[in-house]
């Protein structure tokens, strides 16, 4: 491996999967974990790790797989090592910047329903079984594709689809539980 093939510096935005690999990490681990100060905590050490264990790269994957694989290793340490669930602070939910729309409305009405439905949709996410959780948002806020997650998961392609498709059942019943149209309206 090069130094021009390992990932580069937190910027605002990641770029690309080498040189981003550094906020893709930290993003995977503020969606797992709910929590900026734990998923910045959880990257510098994926990042401490993979240095320390560099020499054992073997690079039959790539970079960006690797990180991601001890990221969510760890990411995963720190929720079955919590004594409760994840904390229910909506309004201070750092996933909640993710959803966000960078071109808010300019209605008020309609930012509050907006942030009702992101809420919903974290808590719906957060309900999950680590497995599909985890997989969810790989795919589905990350953009791996499945072989991409069947590689940092460990589990086949197959169970990688059934997965997504599971979550995505589950978080449609939960949103219609609690009155919100799937398909885009609100109560």
């Amino acid at each position: 491996m090069t130094s021009s093939s390992w990932p580069g510096p937190v910027t605002a935005e990641p770029s690309d999967r080498s040189s981003g690999a550094t906020n893709h990490a930290y993003c995977l681990a503020v969606h797992l974990l709910g929590d900026k100060n734990d998923a910045e905590e959880i990257t510098q050490e994926a990042f401490v790790r993979a240095f320390r264990a560099l020499d054992r790269f073997d690079g039959q994957s790539e970079v960006f797989t690797w990180m991601y694989r001890i990221t969510v290793n760890l990411a995963l340490s720190r929720i079955r090592s919590r004594k409760t669930a994840l904390p229910v602070l909506p309004t201070k939910d750092a996933r909640l910047e993710a959803f966000a729309d960078p071109k808010p409305s300019s209605d008020p009405a309609g930012r509050a329903q907006q942030k009702e439905i992101y809420i919903a949709l974290c808590q719906g996410i957060d309900s999950l079984p680590h497995p599909l959780r985890t997989t969810l948002i790989l795919v589905c806020v990350d953009g791996c594709t499945h072989e991409e997650a069947s590689q940092v998961l460990g589990a086949p392609t197959g169970t990688i689809a059934w997965r997504v498709y599971k979550a995505r059942q589950h978080l449609r019943a939960y949103l219609e539980k609690r009155g919100f149209d799937p398909e885009g309206s609100t109560p």
